[in-house]
């Protein structure tokens, strides 16, 4: 009886040995899976940072790039301006020094034709 009573005790020995392995076996099993989804969570968070960053930082450098490029502009059109209004002042002043000949010229000539003759 005592064999019976040691192999009945061992049995359950091993059965609460087995019980406690499989209970642990679901804890390391879901701890995998809770620390595998949250390194997945994390990795994911990491790429979102990472996205905005260089999001941010693309969209400040074309911010750059286009202010760069409207003030060029703004200077090229300065300088158009600049040479533009120059050019004007001399044929203004060019207009202003020919003008008096040429209306004597014209003059002349209406005179002859009104005198009867041909231009």
């Amino acid at each position: 009886m005592k064999e019976d009573t040691r192999r009945s005790e061992a049995h359950i020995a091993l059965t609460n040995i087995k019980e406690a392995e499989e209970k642990a076996k679901r804890i390391i099993q879901d701890a995998r899976e809770k620390t595998s989804a949250q390194i997945i969570q994390d990795a994911y968070d990491e790429a979102e940072k990472m996205k905005d960053k260089y999001l941010t930082e693309a969209r400040k450098r074309a911010d750059e790039r286009k202010n760069a490029i409207i003030l060029k502009a703004r200077k090229e059109t300065e300088k158009i301006k600049k040479k533009s209004e120059e050019e004007i002042a001399i044929i203004r002043q060019k207009a202003k020094t020919t003008m008096p000949e040429a209306v004597e010229k014209i003059t002349e000539k209406l005179r002859e034709f009104l005198k009867g003759g041909s231009l």
